[in-house]
């Protein structure tokens, strides 16, 4: 018989049982960590598929309640709402975002009235609505113009705000729109309203099959204004700007891909952190569980576990139900 080793330190007595290794666990994951984005269509008894994101639909207002029961149901709170606008009804103003009536109000207030418990976050971006597909407004050159645009979202929050969602998330990366947002929200009697503001959105390759959900590609790329994926330093710059112009929640977009950013700005703030697995990471996943690759349970919530250990305090996932489903 081999004698046993004299060793002192045997880290694995820690993971001899599942009661111990719960006992240990350093990263927990809940239900109330997540928040389920959903696209919304106009119309009745709507469940249009997508095509590049397995198991994910556009769903009209009535089907949409549907879903919000099951999400809370299964603990989860926060839905995030992306309106699919009708082709007909998009120009390069973006005029439709400033539609009091339109499908991101009506199934704001629709949400409110039958469940007044959830938390609704709004995007606030130009790109859903524009025919060129650019999160602000244009020029002739095509240069996105930043001020312009930020005068359109500070429109675009308020009517959102009046609506009763209760987070705007202005995703443009326009310089000032934080602090020009909360200012028009805070002069129109909205200082309940909390911005979170998408502080580290970079310009990935991740974007597809969400840009495919809305029917939204942009004439160009959107290098000028959101951040390259090289950089991670400048994220700290614009942590430092979100703060100081009022933001309540910080956002990294993409999550998994820029772990490291999260990581690095975890200490530089108190206010929590938001990280979006986008729909590039969710689709591999859901790609190759498909062909049997992988367990897509298992590998959803090991994806959304290592976005919490980097530092992340709330994830947004479309896989959000099937996780929470799973934590139950």
């Amino acid at each position: 018989m081999t004698p046993p080793l004299l060793l002192t330190d045997r880290p694995r007595r820690n993971r001899k049982s599942s009661a111990v290794r719960s006992l240990v666990c350093e990263t927990t994951l809940t239900p109330n960590d997540l928040i389920a984005p959903h696209f919304i269509v106009a119309g009745k008894n709507v469940r249009s598929p997508i095509k590049s994101l397995p198991g994910i639909y556009r769903l009209s207002i009535d089907l949409l309640l549907g879903q919000a029961e099951l999400l809370l149901e299964a603990g989860i709170r926060a839905l995030a709402l992306f309106p699919v606008i009708d082709p007909a009804l998009k120009d390069p103003e973006g005029c439709e975002a400033l539609n009091p009536s339109g499908l991101l109000q009506e199934a704001t207030r629709s949400l409110k009235k039958r469940f007044p418990e959830l938390c609704l976050i709004a995007d606030v971006a130009l790109d859903a609505y524009t025919t060129h597909g650019h999160d602000g407004l244009v020029d002739e050159s095509g240069e996105v113009l930043n001020d312009e645009t930020v005068n359109r979202l500070c429109q675009m929050a308020l009517i959102q705000a009046e609506s009763g969602i209760d987070i705007v998330a202005p995703s443009d990366m326009m310089d000032g729109r934080v602090g020009a947002i909360r200012g028009a929200l805070d002069e129109r009697g909205f200082q309940q309203t909390s911005i979170l503001a998408y502080t580290a959105k970079y310009a990935s390759a991740f974007y597809g099959p969400y840009r495919d959900a809305l029917g939204s590609h942009p004439s160009g790329d959107k290098k000028g204004y959101q951040m390259d994926p090289a950089n991670s330093r400048e994220a700290e710059r614009e942590v430092a700007l979100d703060m100081s112009e009022g933001a309540d929640i910080l956002m990294v977009k993409p999550a998994l891909p820029y772990l490291d950013v999260i990581a690095k700005i975890r200490p530089l703030t108190p206010l929590p952190i938001a990280a979006y697995q986008v729909s590039g990471e969710y689709a591999m996943l859901m790609a190759a569980a498909q062909n049997g690759w992988l367990d897509s349970k298992r590998a959803l919530l090991e994806s959304l576990l290592c976005i919490k250990r980097a530092g992340a305090d709330m994830v947004f996932s479309y896989g959000a139900l099937e996780v929470a489903r799973a934590l139950c």
